[in-house]
């Protein structure tokens, strides 16, 4: 069994739509000091905003990190960017952590999720 399928690794559940996503890609520098500590803040911190849903990560082994923010109305992500703390974290990512990053935000229309069943292990 491979470490991967050991994991239980689940996505943000699919919502009733409409809602907001904000989808922020990136590719980091060497330097990362300090930025385990600040993304721990930043996620504790973004779970407090009203209208937050969820969040999900995914890191491809050559460096490239994606990172989607799920929030229900336009107000919840515009709490969130406008956050003293989020804004602080932004101008020290852009000064240190990151070499590249993108920011795409859409508001989802269509949204459904799957689940395998589990199958019990024969004995």
């Amino acid at each position: 069994m491979s470490e991967q399928s050991e994991v239980s690794v689940v996505p943000v559940a699919a919502y009733e739509p409409p809602y907001y996503v904000a989808v922020f890609t990136t590719v980091r520098t060497q330097d990362q000091s300090g930025y385990s500590e600040t993304d721990a803040r930043m996620e504790e911190l973004v779970k407090d905003v009203p209208g937050f849903l969820g969040m999900d990560h995914a890191q491809t082994p050559g460096g490239l990190g994606i990172t989607v923010g799920y929030f229900r109305d336009a107000d919840a992500l515009a709490e969130w960017r406008t956050n003293a703390e989020h804004r602080a974290a932004q101008k020290r990512g852009r000064a240190e952590w990151y070499q590249s990053y993108t920011l795409h935000v859409a508001k989802v229309e269509r949204s459904h999720d799957f689940t395998r069943a589990q199958v019990p292990p024969l004995p």
